[in-house]
């Protein structure tokens, strides 16, 4: 994979938040393109790019949006997710504080390029310092007509709306969104039929992230040829790498797909503290596989190469721990997460979840078994594919990974003797329903 040093998402220029400074370094010009082209063709270019979504599905942008109808007697509406809610991901909210109209000039060329007239953007409740930012990037944007009606003297009119969530995890989940931006509970809804068919109020609604959009004015400025032979050939560009945990410095970097899951956490984010060995890595946020600190050789940074070292990228949120860190209580705190996360519709999650915390804690605490891990991966494996959305696989995942990966950190703490029949754990260790 050859060198490639540009940032095409985060570049490095003081004030590029402003209308000001985005027009003086070729802002809008997308949009003005797009307007002079047919519809259909704006979408194609994007198709031929392989622009693949980086909300973690990794699905096809340009396939995505041919499944929005082309005549529709209901509204149809296109909706950004920005309730980047997952442990370990932090990157949509650089665009909105650095770069906040290269994504609205996307949301307007995906509109035209659809034939959405409303854009709604959903943004997580805790994000409220990040809601103004993009609130004002968005009135300025109005104030130029390039949203609103006939933007830019064209025949195309877009309104765009920021909504925020009241901060749970679940309403990162497509359907579980829509039912909160339309005013209701979070809850996730069964699939058939898909959003592009009957989505928010029953109308056509392609979901697309945050950084995905992001990407499109790029493409068109650039071309899409160009643009796919960034990075990994099956998923091209460049990725804004969230990386935390024990690293010397951790933050947001913008390189290109299939760069060495060493070379991001040695090269850029300067190492571990103290030279410390890597005792693990979860490369793609929480809910994403593990890997052990050995095993991180070779290992590149997109969907393929992270699906065969048994991960996968996720919304590569990339969480370092170093040799001295206590894993069985990270995983158990993740656990947590998901248990106080789960919205409880759905009995193999709800129960589950709760399950497994509560095995986990009896590991913490130092009263587990070895059969209690048999347990506990039963569990996992019944709640992973029973759910209707995917957070149940986002508990059971890491759980599945890390008996595979680390069961000897369980046989350090199991107990040596079986609890009587007739154990009741410590108060500390009862967790209550979701």
């Amino acid at each position: 994979m050859s060198e490639f040093n540009e940032r095409l998402i985060l570049p490095d220029i003081a004030g590029l938040h402003t209308i000001e400074v985005y027009e003086q370094h070729n802002g809008y010009q997308a949009l003005r393109k797009a307007l002079a082209m047919k519809p259909e063709e704006v979408t194609d270019e994007v198709k031929k790019s392989n622009l693949r979504g980086r909300g973690g599905a990794c699905f096809p942008t340009g396939l995505k949006w041919t499944f929005m109808p082309k005549q529709s007697a209901k509204p149809k509406y296109l909706c950004a997710n920005g309730d980047e809610s997952e442990p370990g991901t932090f990157k949509d909210r650089q665009i909105f504080e650095q770069n906040p109209h290269l994504f609205i000039e996307g949301a307007v060329i995906a509109a035209y390029a659809m034939g959405i007239e409303t854009v709604y953007v959903y943004i997580r409740g805790e994000y409220a310092k990040w809601v103004k930012m993009l609130q004002k990037a968005v009135d300025d944007a109005y104030a130029k007509n390039y949203i609103g009606k006939n933007v830019l003297g064209s025949p195309f009119s877009v309104n765009l709306y920021l909504y925020k969530g009241a901060g749970a995890y679940i309403c990162g989940e497509e359907s579980a969104l829509m039912n909160s931006l339309e005013g209701n509970r979070g809850y996730p809804r069964v699939k058939p039929p898909f959003p592009a068919q009957n989505g928010l109020w029953g109308c056509p609604t392609t979901i697309n992230n945050i950084e995905t959009i992001a990407n499109v004015p790029v493409i068109l400025n650039r071309g899409w040829e160009w643009f796919s032979k960034i990075g990994a050939p099956k998923q091209p560009g460049t990725l804004l790498y969230g990386i935390s945990g024990h690293v010397n410095k951790p933050g947001v970097y913008e390189l290109p797909t299939g760069v060495l899951l060493s070379d991001l956490i040695h090269r850029y984010a300067g190492g571990v503290p103290g030279n410390k060995k890597i005792k693990a890595v979860i490369p793609g946020g929480s809910s994403t596989m593990w890997l052990r600190g050995e095993e991180l050789d070779g290992v590149r940074m997109d969907a393929d190469s992270l699906k065969a070292a048994g991960s996968s990228i996720g919304t590569a949120g990339v969480i370092v721990m170093d040799e001295d860190t206590d894993v069985l209580k990270v995983l158990a705190r993740i656990t947590h997460f998901y248990h106080h996360e789960s919205c409880g519709q759905c009995t193999p999650c709800r129960e589950g979840c709760g399950w497994m915390e509560k095995i986990l804690n009896r590991f913490v605490a130092g009263d587990g078994t070895m059969a209690d891990v048999d347990l506990l991966l039963d569990v996992a494996n019944n709640v992973e594919g029973n759910t209707i959305c995917a957070l149940g696989d986002a508990a059971a995942w890491p759980i599945q990974s890390f008996i595979r990966k680390f069961r000897d950190e369980f046989e350090k703490r199991a107990r040596t003797t079986p609890r009587s029949p007739s154990y009741i754990p410590p108060p500390h260790l009862v967790t209550t329903g979701a």
